[in-house]
């Protein structure tokens, strides 16, 4: 009888599976999948209003671990040598004919269009927002996520992430009253080599800009390590240097 009370506990334990995801651990893992903690990149965004009218920028971007990115902007030629910096939620733009650099918000934007400070300069999710649940849906999940403060842009995501890649497919922005600002929509995953495979579209709309569209689009991602001087206003004006 013992025996054969051990033999039925083995049985359920081996075809139990393993338990799912907590939320937490999906986010952490969509961060890295998104992107390695260090790295380089280059992106171009381009916005489109309701009368076809298009504006391009191309940026190279360089973030070091949780909380520091910088950008700098390589065309179109009116832009050009101009250079963002976020450092936890601090940013701040930088203009050449100017030469002192500029405090700005989150919910403010350098490039005009949709995506606003806060897009363009993405640290990462599992910085920024807590996991107030998760929903298993037919090939993905469902993530509701709350801002751990009042400086985060939106106060709440809804984020889909696709199962079998732990990569975002849309996110949902509202504001703290429930309002729904933009959509953002994850397309045509692409390997860029070193283990690095993640979307390489971003599109987003929104109901407060009827008929406006904008695009961020990834290349060259990669691996680097950089020093901690180059996230720092002072350094802001010699950021052309890391290409």
């Amino acid at each position: 009888m013992r025996i054969l009370i051990l033999i039925c506990l083995f049985t359920v334990a081996t075809i139990h599976p393993s338990p799912a995801m907590d939320g937490k651990e999906i986010l952490l893992q969509v961060d890295r999948n998104l992107a390695p903690e260090s790295y380089e990149m280059y992106r171009k965004l381009i916005n489109k209003e309701p009368d076809g009218t298009r504006k391009e920028f191309v940026l190279y971007t360089a973030k070091k671990g949780h909380d520091s990115m910088v950008a700098l902007f390589l065309s179109p030629a009116t832009d050009a040598g101009r250079a963002t910096l976020r450092v936890d939620e601090n940013m701040w733009l930088y203009i050449p004919e100017v030469g002192k650099p500029l405090r700005i918000t989150s919910l403010q934007s350098v490039v005009g269009g949709i995506f606003n400070n806060s897009d363009l300069m993405r640290l990462e999710f599992s910085m920024e927002y807590t996991v107030d649940s998760v929903d298993e849906e037919e090939g993905g999940y469902l993530l509701g996520l709350k801002a751990v403060s009042d400086s985060v842009a939106y106060d709440r995501l809804r984020m889909w992430v696709d199962k079998t890649h732990l990569l975002p497919t849309k996110i949902e922005a509202y504001t703290a009253s429930g309002m729904l600002v933009k959509t953002l929509r994850y397309k045509n995953i692409k390997d860029f080599g070193g283990g690095i495979v993640r979307p390489s579209v971003m599109e987003t709309d929104s109901p407060l800009y009827v008929g406006y569209q904008s695009t961020m689009l990834f290349a060259d991602i990669q691996p680097r390590d950089f020093g901690d001087e180059i996230f720092s206003v002072n350094y802001l004006s010699r950021v052309k240097e890391l290409r």
